[in-house]
């Protein structure tokens, strides 16, 4: 909470504006925002919303495996396609997060979206057959099950406790750095339609994320609407509802219009903006 009551320290600085229309206030929070934001995060925390540190080392560790593992079949399967082992060790591959975790915002036990970025050695078939081959052979893998037919094909499954969602992405590229930039438009050239939306995940979730003027503000924020919505039944794009993505927009452009804002008051100009809008 600190830092957030910190977030007034800033105000001398010359505003960006992270929108297309320009804020409605610019005002910088007062005591009684700092009051009622540790408020808000007392109400919040009997709902589990907040994972303790054991809990989130734990996916951090979960996430390196299953990364570790995309590099070693990548490799095995470019060795097996006779590309020289000295290339087959440099052509990387990547696992990276978007959703709910990637924007800071999941829930105790909540499941992690991520998606595999391949070089283009390695075919979408692979990632059906050899990987799903080798997720079905570690010990703490379970509930493995592949959807082939999906509108985004994904490769679901239990790792060590943690629900992941994968879904896979092969660029026109001779090799995956894990510096790869995903916002550069250059790498949807040539790819087919599956593996465009499969990277628009990453691609929309750091957008959201470069365009918010205080992350923490905004996940704070956003946790609290997501309870919100999800208390009052009206959680859910399968059902004709805002699904994730749609309500942290609506989060993101809260925030843009009260860049200076705490929480507690980002929540009531939630409600106010989009009640008018």
């Amino acid at each position: 909470m600190k830092e957030m009551c910190g977030t007034s320290r800033l105000q001398n600085q010359p505003q960006r504006h992270y929108g297309i229309t320009s804020p409605i206030s610019l005002a910088p929070p007062k005591d009684i925002d700092c009051i009622q934001t540790q408020k808000l995060v007392e109400a919040m925390r009997p709902f589990g919303v907040f994972e303790d540190e054991e809990e989130q080392n734990h996916r951090l560790v979960v996430l390196s495996k299953l990364n570790t593992l995309v590099k070693e079949w990548i490799l095995e399967l470019g060795e097996s396609k006779n590309i020289p082992p000295s290339a087959a060790g440099n052509v990387g591959g990547k696992i990276f997060t978007f959703g709910s975790y990637k924007l800071g915002v999941h829930t105790k036990g909540a499941d992690i979206d991520a998606v595999c970025v391949a070089p283009r050695h390695v075919e979408r078939s692979d990632f059906f057959q050899s990987f799903f081959e080798k997720l079905k052979h570690q010990e703490k893998i379970k509930n493995l099950r592949a959807v082939e037919d999906a509108y985004v094909p994904v490769i679901k499954f239990e790792f060590d406790g943690i629900e992941i969602d994968l879904v896979f992405a092969r660029l026109s590229m001779q090799t995956v750095s894990d510096n790869l930039d995903l916002g550069d438009d250059s790498r949807l050239r040539s790819l087919d339609i599956r593996c465009i939306r499969s990277l628009n995940g990453c691609r929309v979730t750091d957008e959201i994320l470069h365009l918010v003027p205080n992350k923490e503000n905004f996940q704070l924020t956003l946790r609290a609407i997501k309870l919100w919505a999800k208390r009052r039944g009206i959680y859910s794009n399968m059902l004709g509802f805002l699904g994730g993505v749609s309500w942290a927009m609506l989060v993101a452009k809260t925030c843009q219009l009260y860049p200076n804002a705490l929480a507690s008051t980002l929540v009531n100009k939630f409600f106010l903006v989009f009640s008018k809008w």
